[in-house]
């Protein structure tokens, strides 16, 4: 099922009406939706799409083959059997010399480790022959460090050959609301927290089911797609994954700092730093720090995807009973820390709807920054998070905190957010409060009182 995308496909059909040659970069991680994208933009233009497999230089030129052997040769041109990638390109660009042709290589991060020097290759075509067609070529790849290396990096062959880029991310929880819009508020932002927003993931998830009877189905029965996913993708970016899933299990537990970290799986603190740098690279994990901060002693490692981090937290540790069925079992500690999971997926929620109201005007300033901030706190002394601070070029500020609980939000709530933000020195601040079940009466006065931002998820 394709949906959404617009963005991604206007830019891609504004590239495609330029009717020159267009070298276009399209990365992401796995299951984020590059192949269903790529497929709709191709639909009713000439277009060869080549997905390489991962198996031999030989067979994938074969499979090559066989899809550009579909486009007719150019004016005047004989038809060559293709022995070799030069005539396969060599094919290509006599076949766009005049017309306006779609080549997509698809999963490229296999068609390179078939064929160390394709891109080389490839990049000589562009230079003798294929800069002066009317080619448009897409390559795509689900690994980072691969499509760093070879296509992206300021060192990669394509540097300086390439003309666009897109960076194919998760959907955020407004696109995925809108997309999903048969569950309920509540049940859709708990589905974009279990998924990440990654389209494959939310396919799975059923709208006539309940949240535990999802969960259970999806992440908790050894016969479901996501039983061993994450463990699989790791598996296939890295050589020994033991100590990459001993970090991301320790990460997902809590630990975020890398002495904690490499204390939790029994590693060198230089090693760990390694390992962490490897996950970062591949983007599973993040590395954070204050966001008034450029860097420092108070950086923090996160797991960048929500999905990945709802399985290295309850699925590695329950393998067992899982294989024997008892989740039953496994639910009721899961039904305990859900509300704890979602209260950080509730802060992104509440991030990207600043970040959307941002964008529209709709705040009393326009921020160039936005994110958490943690440490002692400069008045009080002690330690201290404040989950969004959003501040201009100005110094003004957007302070905010958010409530994920059943109960409507206490005035507590608020005095805390006050308190924590007279902390700063900006000129201007503006105090938000979220909360996923409302707010007191007591909080509601005392808003109007401080002039603060009331926002009710919905």
């Amino acid at each position: 099922m394709f949906y959404g995308r617009l963005n991604e496909l206007r830019r891609l059909e504004g590239l495609y009406g330029s009717d020159k040659f267009e070298c276009v970069i399209v990365h992401g991680r796995w299951r984020v939706g590059k192949t269903a994208l790529l497929r709709e933009f191709i639909q009713n233009k000439k277009a060869v799409y080549f997905a390489a497999h991962e198996t031999s230089a030989v067979e994938n030129l074969g499979h090559l083959a066989r899809m550009i052997n579909t486009l007719p040769a150019g004016l005047n041109e004989r038809e060559t059997e293709i022995t070799g990638y030069d005539d396969a390109f060599e094919r290509v660009s006599a076949a766009s010399r005049s017309e306006r042709v779609v080549l997509v290589i698809d999963d490229y991060q296999y068609l390179t480790a078939a064929h160390k020097d394709v891109s080389n290759l490839i990049c000589g075509h562009i230079d003798r022959s294929l800069i002066n067609s009317k080619l448009m070529l897409i390559i795509c790849g689900s690994s980072e460090p691969v499509m760093e290396a070879e296509t992206l990096g300021f060192d990669s062959p394509f540097h300086g050959r390439r003309t666009a880029q897109i960076a194919l991310m998760p959907l955020t929880f407004f696109e995925t609301k809108r997309h999903y819009s048969r569950f309920s508020p509540f049940d859709i932002a708990v589905v974009y927290g279990l998924t990440g927003g990654t389209p494959r993931y939310l396919e799975l998830m059923d709208p006539g089911q309940t949240i535990e009877e999802n969960i259970r189905r999806v992440f908790l029965s050894a016969s479901s797609y996501l039983f061993e996913e994450p463990a699989n993708i790791l598996r296939r970016e890295v050589r020994d994954p033991a100590y990459y899933n001993a970090i991301l299990r320790a990460i997902a537990a809590g630990s975020s700092r890398n002495s904690d970290i490499s204390s939790a799986v029994g590693l060198e603190t230089s090693a760990c730093t390694a390992y962490l740098k490897n996950l970062t690279a591949l983007g599973l994990v993040e590395k954070h720090t204050p966001v008034t901060e450029k860097s420092g002693k108070r950086t923090i490692y996160e797991i960048s995807d929500n999905m990945f981090r709802f399985w290295y937290r309850f699925v590695p540790d329950n393998i067992s009973l899982i294989r024997s069925g008892m989740a039953d079992r496994i639910w009721r500690s899961v039904a305990r820390e859900i509300p704890e999971f979602m209260s950080k997926v509730f802060e992104d929620i509440c991030r990207q709807w600043l970040t959307l109201q941002n964008q529209a005007g709709r705040l009393p300033i326009k921020f160039v920054e936005i994110g958490r901030w943690w440490g002692i706190d400069p008045v009080w002394k002690r330690e201290t998070v404040l989950p969004i601070i959003a501040y201009s070029d100005d110094d003004h500020a957007i302070f905010g905190d958010c409530v994920w609980s059943d109960e409507p939000a206490q005035l507590s709530s608020l005095t805390s957010l006050e308190e924590r933000s007279r902390g700063f020195r900006y000129p201007a601040r503006y105090l938000y409060l979220f909360s996923r079940s409302g707010f007191t009466d007591e909080c509601a006065e005392t808003a109007r009182r401080l002039n603060a931002n009331l926002v009710m998820f919905e």
